[in-house]
């Protein structure tokens, strides 16, 4: 991706995608086959296949794929897309979340800018592509789990490394969110670090974040943040 100024509804665009991810598209998937991982689809995100259907948002569309054919509508309210996808809307579809979306009224017009939205769909994917390049660095031990969009976060993310010698980590992209305005790469500890470390920078979290500064500035942003992971990885493997 190209990564020159940010579009200017952003922050509005990715909290209306947000809302759609949590509460319409992987509440899809989680009612046929009990997973709610998504990824990087063109123009936006999505399910993966699930029982020969697909349900995305590319730019300002709600898309439907199955064996009759795709079916498309442009994205309104919560409410509408999750009937669009086949489903009441809920706000609690899965119990298990330790840190739910808190809901927006689903009946409101979302407001979804189809170039900030593609632009996120540029940033998944971006996102998608360095994290499977860093699983393979992982090391002898390291437990690597598979690259996912997580609807309640509303970011890519893969975790390497062994929790019980304490040196598991969750390796993210992050199109923003409450404590940072622009989107952000992470590396997110899951036991204690040093924060005599300058490499632990983020203080709203338990970890260190890369922003879309830095790679907007950098001339190779793929080995930016590559090292920037393998930075932690290397930090926490030798603690």
């Amino acid at each position: 991706m190209r990564f020159g100024p940010l579009p200017d509804s952003i922050q509005t665009t990715r909290n209306s995608l947000h809302q759609l991810a949590f509460f319409a598209v992987s509440p899809a998937r989680h009612k046929v086959v009990g997973r709610m991982g998504l990824k990087a689809t063109p123009g936006g995100f999505g399910t993966p296949e699930y029982e020969g259907q697909v349900s995305r948002v590319d730019q300002d569309l709600l898309i439907y794929e199955n064996d009759a054919g795709v079916a498309t509508q442009t994205i309104t309210t919560i409410r509408v897309a999750t009937e669009f996808f086949g489903n009441p809307y809920e706000t609690e579809w899965f119990p298990d979340f330790h840190d739910p979306l808190t809901p927006a009224d689903p009946d409101v017009e979302l407001i979804v800018d189809p170039d900030a939205a593609n632009f996120l769909g540029e940033w998944f994917a971006f996102g998608f592509e360095v994290l499977d390049k860093l699983r393979g660095y992982g090391v002898e031990g390291d437990d690597v789990s598979e690259v996912q969009l997580w609807p309640e976060h509303f970011d890519a993310a893969t975790e390497l490394g062994s929790s019980d010698k304490r040196e598991r980590a969750s390796f993210g992209a992050s199109p923003g969110d409450g404590s940072h305005t622009e989107p952000y790469l992470y590396v997110a500890a899951w036991s204690e670090i040093d924060r005599a470390n300058r490499y632990w920078n983020d203080e709203s979290f338990n970890g260190s974040s890369l922003g879309y500064a830095d790679l907007a500035k950098s001339d190779d942003p793929m080995q930016t943040v590559l090292d920037f992971y393998l930075d932690g990885h290397r930090i926490l493997h030798s603690s």
